[in-house]
């Protein structure tokens, strides 16, 4: 059942979107009120998060049951409830964690504050609120009181605000570690926790330096790339657009750190991050670099010794885990963009993907990837890229976990067939509570794990000549 309002978009936006969710094909397919009817429901879906938190295991330094049986311990200790974890039989090193909710029962109190957008949407994953989150606060919140949080889903109120009418969504409650006074007394911004969720609406685990050598948080389509990458010890593999490493270290651990990874990204402080986490994670083989990747393929013969630009074929497999309109994370409950902004996207898209078919060597692997659920940005890059690179073939998925790719870009059955369409619809919205997870069957939990995710898209391609 749907607790929140669907996603906010701008009209022209959700037209765009629209138009590609009730195109030609899909209503020759299955007739134009049906195609209506399933894009009514993915917006509704896209506001509420998934029904599983995922992390996946670091293998490079422990194994999963071992990692499985201290996060059971981490997990009594956080919020004493006994709840399953799940091991992906799919994806070996992922476990999986159902969220309980939503919970319907939680008592509002007089005592508000109000969060920003994104702090909302992380605190329906599991966090807690930091004090640079919090936008507003009732005049008379002290630390300790227990007051509830709400969002600011369109990101309407003023900073310091003692009161706030506009659009909000209820999050659920939780106790004040500082006073009103405190977090808006105008002196440097505090870093620190600054309400500690006691009764949230979606409740799952906050992984807040839980097992930060052991665990890397991350979407369940994330994890599947990487799988569907396969990389090999030994092999040299670009992730072209990286930041901020989950996929690069998770290349780095199924190679077993062997060989070597080379991590782009043009943003300074996303690349010093990705760095951090290969160290944290004890991983060795991976070269992080700050660079355009757009600009990363060598125009001159000249090698540069391991650096960006590279020479043509030089990768023996290439992730382009593209820059895109993000239009498939969850929770999200508006996106304020416009639509320039969200049709930006695909000829940069375009730009990285024919450096990365330069970069890559006859016969090697390239797996194109988005968290985004637009046509334009997915299947059509396909069709686009098919045409355009006559060396890349199209190539089935191992694992295949979502569901084919969707019509209207041109593509056959069997090229749909071969893409991974990781779609938020695709499922009711589970209501989940601890009752009910005790009678639920471990083979159906697996499937809504595989289904309920954020909206996500992949395609694999082999380089069959040089070009």
């Amino acid at each position: 059942m749907s607790v929140f309002p669907k996603i906010s978009l701008r009209p022209e936006v959700e037209n765009y979107l629209k138009e590609g969710f009730v195109n030609k094909e899909i209503v020759s397919a299955f007739g134009k009120e049906a195609a209506e009817r399933k894009f009514e429901t993915l917006l509704k879906h896209l506001s509420h998060p998934p029904s599983f938190t995922t992390v996946r295991v670091n293998t490079h330094l422990a194994s999963v049951q071992h990692v499985k049986n201290l996060l059971l311990d981490e997990l009594q200790k956080l919020n004493g409830l006994s709840i399953p974890i799940l091991q992906h039989p799919d994806l070996q090193d992922v476990l999986l964690i159902p969220v309980i909710g939503p919970r319907k029962n939680i008592k509002k109190q007089q005592c508000e504050a109000i969060v920003g957008p994104q702090c909302g949407n992380a605190v329906l994953r599991g966090a807690h609120v930091y004090a640079p989150g919090i936008v507003s606060a009732s005049k008379f919140m002290k630390a300790g009181d227990v007051i509830s949080v709400y969002s600011d889903i369109k990101g309407k109120c003023k900073k310091g605000a003692k009161e706030f009418d506009g659009t909000k969504v209820f999050l659920g409650n939780g106790i004040s570690e500082l006073s009103r006074k405190e977090i808006f007394s105008g002196l440097p911004a505090l870093k620190g926790m600054g309400i500690r969720m006691t009764e949230p609406v979606y409740l799952s685990p906050s992984f807040d330096n839980v097992l930060p050598r052991y665990l890397f948080l991350q979407n369940l389509p994330s994890a599947v790339v990487t799988h569907v990458l396969n990389p090999q010890p030994g092999e040299k593999i670009l992730d072209l657009c990286a930041a901020p490493g989950g996929k690069t270290t998770h290349i780095a651990a199924l190679m077993h750190d062997q060989g070597e990874v080379i991590a782009l990204d043009k943003i300074f402080n996303k690349v010093e991050k990705i760095k951090q986490n290969a160290l944290l994670l004890g991983l060795n083989s991976i070269r992080a670099f700050c660079f355009d990747g757009t600009k990363a393929i060598k125009l001159d013969m000249v090698d540069t010794e391991g650096e960006p630009p590279f020479l043509p074929e030089t990768f023996d497999r290439i992730l382009l885990d593209a820059p895109c309109s993000g239009m498939g994370q969850r929770p999200n409950m508006a996106c304020t963009w416009s639509l320039k902004e969200v049709a930006s996207y695909q000829p940069l898209q375009r730009k990285l993907f024919t450096v990365a078919v330069q970069l890559l060597k006859p016969g090697g692997v390239l797996v194109y990837s988005t968290c985004t659920i637009t046509l334009a940005e997915n299947e059509e890059q396909v069709a686009w890229a098919l045409t355009k690179f006559p060396c890349l073939q199209l190539q089935p998925q191992k694992p295949q976990i979502g569901g084919e790719g969707m019509r209207g870009a041109g593509l056959s059955c069997e090229q749909l067939k071969q893409l991974q369409r990781f779609d938020p619809s695709a499922v009711p919205l589970p209501d989940t509570d601890i009752d009910s997870l005790r009678e639920t069957r471990r083979e159906d939990m697996l499937q809504l794990a595989n289904k309920d995710s954020i909206g996500f898209f992949i395609a694999k391609f082999v380089k069959s000549k040089s070009t």
